[in-house]
This record gives structure tokens, C-alpha cells and sequence, in this order.
């Protein structure tokens, strides 16, 4: 199963792998009972997009189910299958504002939240990983409560401008890229790097934090493997597929 970028895919396609993100998202216990949401821009423009449907298990997705909504749409809440209101707060304003942001993944996966909970939240270089992240990450800071009101979605979406991944102090993580397959590898490891340093804190000894250039430099290679993203989530859905998983219906 290929994946294939939003601009050039049909909804079916986004659809296929919008699922399997969600799916594979609860099988790395990333999710947060029915709560958590990801979408996928449709149209050119971005503003129609893909989202999970209110409170369903992410371990249950279906292809067929996703919403196909409009940002630009004020009776979106008023349909009878509306999503849930925090998606539609975060997600519209992400595809009403940034172009660039095709696809959208929320969650509040272990380790990264842990770090989201501190005062300072930053994701120190202290290897490949977390080194990935080097001035590539944008950090909210100003939690207003669960995200249920246009304004909270509007500063989150603000936030994250250029940047293709946000730390949301007090709240969870944000990743957005132009395909699904690039921004479930982005949370992948953005999980991962938020583990290795809550595990290096928990030594409580000092952190050896990579200087400026070398942790550019190291962030700057994670392009060469751009190609491994693709790969990455190609085979988590060869896995799945294995599995006899029915995402894709």
C-alpha cells in the first residue's frame, strides 16, 4: 500500500492512511480514552478536511468513517454527526490558517505530556532524537483550558506558524506536515525524544546538552533520511495489514 501525498491523492487514499494512523496511534498507547483527534486536508485550499468521528475508539477506526468537513463552515457543530468540539477548534483553525499544515495529529501521548506539564517544557539536544527537534519545534505556553473555543484554536494554530510540530504547555503535542506519513513519523519521534529526556532528568544528574552547532548540524541530517518517514509508516501498515487489521474498509 503506497502512500501518496494529500495534494495528489484522492479522498479514498487519505482516508486509508488517516485510519491506520489512528489505529497505529492507539496500539502505541498514544491516545487518550476517546479523546484525542487527527485530520487530512481535501481540498486545495486545505479547509475541507478528514477527522475522526466524536468518540470513537482510535483502535476502531475505519476508513469509511472519517468526517469530510468545512473549516470555513459555522454550522459544522450543528450537524448530527458534528466531532468533537476541541477537534473542531484545534483542526479548523489549522486548515483555515496554514496552508503548509495538510495534516494534523493531536495527541497526549505519556512522555511528551509529561513534558508539556513542566515549566519548561524544551526539548534539549541531547541526542539524534530529541536533536531532530532543534529550533524545529514551537512551544504554547499559554493553556486556556480544553480547547472547545474558536480563540483557543486560533492561538494554538497562530503558534505553530512555520513550524511543523508544537509543545503545548499543560495540554498535550501537535504535529503537522503535507502528508500523513510524515507527520505520524514526526509524533513517532517526538514521543521518543520526550522519553529519552524525562529519562535522562530522572537520573538527576546534569544534562550534557549538544552545543548550538552540533545540534544543528545533527538536525539538519534527519533530512537525509527523509525517505525513512515514507518507509516508516508504509511498513506500520504492512503490519497492520498482516494483522488482518480493517482499517482500511
Amino acid at each position: 500500500m503506497n502512500v501518496v501525498s494529500p495534494g495528489d491523492a484522492d479522498e479514498r487514499q487519505l482516508r486509508v492512511d488517516l485510519a491506520a494512523a489512528l489505529r497505529l496511534a492507539a496500539r502505541n498507547d498514544w491516545h487518550e480514552g476517546v479523546a484525542n483527534h487527527f485530520s487530512a486536508a481535501v481540498s486545495a485550499d486545505g479547509k475541507k478536511f478528514l477527522v475522526n468521528r466524536r468518540w470513537k475508539h482510535f483502535s476502531m477506526a475505519k476508513a469509511s468513517e472519517l468526517l469530510l468537513v468545512d473549516a470555513d463552515d459555522p454550522e459544522t457543530m450543528n450537524r448530527p454527526d458534528a466531532p468533537d468540539p476541541s477537534a473542531w477548534s484545534i483542526h479548523s483553525a489549522i486548515h483555515r490558517n496554514l496552508p503548509h499544515a495538510r495534516v494534523a495529529l493531536h495527541l497526549h501521548p505519556p512522555y511528551a505530556t509529561t513534558l508539556a506539564t513542566l515549566k519548561d517544557p524544551t526539548i534539549y539536544p541531547i541526542d539524534q532524537v530529541t536533536a531532530r527537534f532543534y529550533k524545529r519545534i514551537a512551544y504554547d505556553l499559554n493553556f486556556g483550558g480544553i480547547a472547545t473555543e474558536q480563540a483557543e484554536g486560533e492561538r494554538i494554530a497562530t503558534t505553530i506558524g512555520n513550524h511543523r510540530q508544537v509543545m503545548m504547555g499543560n495540554h498535550g503535542v501537535t504535529t503537522v506536515a503535507p502528508t500523513v506519513a510524515e507527520a505520524f513519523d514526526a509524533m513517532y519521534h517526538l514521543e521518543r525524544a520526550a522519553r529519552q529526556l524525562v529519562l535522562a532528568y530522572q537520573t538527576g544528574r546534569e544534562l550534557a546538552i549538544m552545543s548550538d552547532e552540533i545540534a544543528e548540524a545533527t538536525a539538519a541530517e534527519w533530512e537525509v533520511y527523509k525517505d525513512a518517514e515514507f518507509a516508516h509508516f508504509d511498513e506500520m501498515k504492512h503490519i497492520l495489514d498482516r494483522e488482518g487489521a480493517d482499517y482500511a474498509d
